[in-house]
This record gives structure tokens, sequence and C-alpha cells, in this order.
């Protein structure tokens, strides 16, 4: 199964992330990658440089970040694993370097199956 994580920060201190803390998260990704489980991920800009594309009453409308959501979304991971257990177990891991790593830093990972060919039958 496939799994989306993504990451939103709530809170961080004023200072960038510790070399430390950049560190561990490559070894981490490295460490998922080599267990065939990662399959992408990435850092994500800040909503300031990005769009919010809206469809409400039949009309369309796109608007210039930044959005007004309270937590900034910064970013995503895509894992392949056995179910949902093992994707909560690499979102926790990456959680925990932050608090160990980065104390201040505040978020949440929101751990999302992604659908595949099979979740939908067949088309006959």
């Amino acid at each position: 199964m496939r799994y989306m994580i993504t990451i939103r920060v709530t809170a961080q201190p004023d200072a960038p992330p510790p070399a430390e803390l950049m560190r561990a998260i490559a070894t981490l990704g490295e460490e998922a990658a080599k267990a065939g489980a990662l399959l992408d991920n990435g850092g994500l800009a800040p909503s300031a440089q990005g769009a919010r594309i809206e469809l409400s009453g039949g009309r369309m409308s796109v608007a210039d970040g930044p959005f007004p959501d309270v937590d900034e979304l910064t970013g995503y991971a895509v894992y392949q694993v056995a179910g949902k257990d093992e994707a909560i177990e690499w979102g926790s891991r990456f959680l925990a370097l932050h608090r160990d790593l980065w104390p201040g830093w505040e978020g949440r990972a929101d751990v999302l199956r992604i659908f595949g060919p099979e979740d939908f039958g067949t088309r006959g």
C-alpha cells in the first residue's frame, strides 16, 4: 500500500533548523529508501510562493498565497509499506527527530492512504 505523509508546522524557533537535524533527516530518508519503503519526498516552499485554486458554486477562483491556514504545509513523503501502522512508524520517527534535535518545533504528520487501481475494481 502507498501512503503519503504530509508535515505541517504549527510553531518553530526563529533560528533555522540545526545541521544535526538535517543530517538525521537525510539518514532517515536513506534508511527508508534502502528498505524499499520511501518512493518520494520533498520540502515545500512557503504558501506565500504558491496559489490556491478553488471551485465553489460552479465558479473557479485562483488566489495567490499566503493562505490563511494557521499552520504551514512544509513537506511530504510517499511510502510503499505493508500497512498504515508502518507508515505511522516512519512519520513518527520523522517527528521524533524534530522533537529531539530542534527544541521548540511543533507540528503534525498526516498519514493518508493513496488509492490504487485495485481500490476501484476492474472495468469491463
